[in-house]
């Protein structure tokens, strides 16, 4: 969900649109409050994860971590931020695809070493979890099981890895001694940001699913999820962390190294709908490869219409393209309310009736009597699309064509976006013209995905599409391996749960929010 309000899917209260892992932030600038350019970086990338955020810094001899569920703007203020002095920080924004939403799954994940400590901050999602559980078990002395405490996600496993790695004499080795061993074992989606006391580290899986940048500041290296978030700071691109790519920065400058060939697949949905549109991956820019994608379904779908609007604000670019192609001019026949984002307030049962209209409100003297043409990024249950259809037709419009910028959605993403199950997407076992009709539309056409692929100008063989063509680009575990609850149904889990709660319940009088900090080291 799209905390700015950018996202349609989320214009329902009760509709779970496709939401994204997380964004990560990594700077080393001797000299630099630190910790207020991570708040920024983070603040840019707040539309990938709403549930939590985080900063970890190192002033060269420890690590400090402040982190707490809410968005960046209600986690930090002035004060947390002056209380995290350094020059080196790891950032995070979190949205849950492996591990409850909770404080303890809350990133940077943060575990001692050998040496002294690591913080890491992880967006994407990883397949071979069970697998990793059995690594971290194996770990010799207090690394193993004991160590994960009450964290249920796979971002703390890599994180313990990396922490608990020794050589053959039972050396405990470094951080950046661990990496090499470990990476290659990690299977799935990642863009890794972590640090230890003196080196800030990035890496990328070898298909790199997920994207990651490196930019230079003036007196130092900044990484991030997206180019958007370094222009926030102030930093230039460099370019991007290439896939199976590790690198390091320190006092002795930065250094490059590959931990496996690289495999491009990086994920066609940023283009479509998850990264910000002033963001450019892969030398593309989000912002024009959505407006082609609108070009192109204009001529693949055309309509016969008045006016051609958008869903506001992630199908605006391609409304855009759509009316630029057709000659259909394009309009503003949606109001939306910039000031409702993710509310912790539930609505109550009349407000809820009133569905979209929290957030979108129709311009009646606008559509009223017009043949329109609803542009959208996506349709994942239909929820919205249904409630919006309604009130365009209950605000006067005579006719409403919806035209959606990429294919149906028919298959779950097992790499950083929380896709709902097969059994939910309305495009799994249903037609186009069946979707079209349940949405109670007068017309329902989608991209082709070819076109889709094609105003990316990435090569089709190097995006993962498998949320729209089931052709995943690894070989996936058995399904009870995979889910976002996988390391909380262990039994395991369960004992720590129950060890929790019968350790917390005699001091659960002790005022508001003693529960919660009794779980904080």
């Amino acid at each position: 969900m799209r905390g700015d309000g950018r996202l349609s899917h989320d214009l329902d209260p009760g509709e779970r649109g496709p939401r994204d892992a997380c964004g990560v932030f990594g700077v080393w600038a001797p000299g630099e409050e630190v910790a207020k350019l991570t708040f920024f970086g983070l603040y840019a990338l707040q539309h990938r994860g709403q549930e939590s955020a985080g900063i970890a810094v190192s002033d060269g001899s420890k690590i400090l971590v402040f982190k707490d569920m809410g968005l960046v703007s209600q986690v930090f203020d002035e004060t947390s931020l002056s209380s995290l002095p350094g020059h080196i920080a790891v950032g995070h924004t979190r949205y849950s695809t492996t591990g409850a939403p909770t404080w303890e799954n809350a990133q940077p994940t943060f575990r001692a070493t050998g040496h002294g400590s690591i913080a890491l901050g992880h967006n994407g999602n990883l397949v071979n979890t069970a697998e990793l559980a059995e690594l971290v078990a194996e770990l010799p002395g207090d690394r193993g099981p004991r160590h994960r405490v009450a964290v249920t996600n796979d971002t703390d496993l890599v994180t313990v890895l990396l922490a608990g790695q020794r050589a053959e004499d039972g050396t405990p080795l470094t951080v950046e001694e661990a990496a090499p061993l470990v990476l290659p074992k990690v299977r799935g989606a990642y863009s890794f940001v972590f640090m230890d006391e003196g080196t800030l580290y990035a890496a990328r899986d070898p298909q790199g699913f997920r994207p990651l940048v490196l930019g230079r500041l003036e007196r130092g290296w900044v990484v991030a999820s997206e180019t958007a978030a370094l222009d926030i700071v102030g930093a230039s691109v460099v370019r991007e962390i290439e896939p199976g790519e590790m690198i390091a920065v320190d006092e002795n400058g930065l250094r490059s190294s590959r931990f496996a060939e690289a495999k491009p697949r990086g994920c066609v949905f940023e283009y479509v709908y998850l990264a910000r549109p002033d963001t450019d991956i892969a030398g593309r820019n989000v912002y024009l490869s959505r407006v082609e994608m609108g070009r192109r379904l204009a001529a693949e779908a055309p309509a016969d219409a008045d006016l051609v609007i958008s869903t506001p604000e992630s199908g605006t670019p391609a409304a855009i393209g759509y009316a630029e192609a057709s000659g259909i001019p394009y309009g503003s026949g949606l109001v939306k309310n910039s000031y409702v984002g993710r509310t912790f307030i539930q609505p109550s049962q009349t407000i809820r009736q009133l569905g979209i209209r929290l957030k979108l409100n129709p311009l009646k003297e606008v559509i009223r009597g017009k043949r329109l043409v609803v542009v959208d990024d996506s349709i994942v249950r239909g929820n919205t699309q249904r409630a919006l259809v309604r009130m365009l037709r209950e605000a006067g419009a005579a006719e409403v064509h919806i035209r959606i910028s990429s294919p149906p959605i028919k298959w779950p993403c097992f790499f950083g976006i929380d896709f709902a199950t097969r059994a939910e997407l309305i495009a799994n076992g249903l037609s186009v013209e069946e979707i079209g009709t349940s949405l109670g539309a007068d017309s329902l056409a989608y991209i082709s995905l070819d076109a889709m692929v094609e105003a990316t100008t990435i090569a089709k063989p190097d995006l993962c599409r498998a949320c729209f063509d089931g052709e995943y680009p690894m070989e996936l575990p058995d399904p009870a391996l995979l889910g976002k609850d996988l390391l909380e149904q262990s039994p395991e889990a369960e004992r720590e749960r129950a060890e929790r709660a019968r350790l917390t319940l005699p001091l659960l009088a002790t005022g508001p929010g003693a529960a919660d900090a009794l779980r904080r080291p």
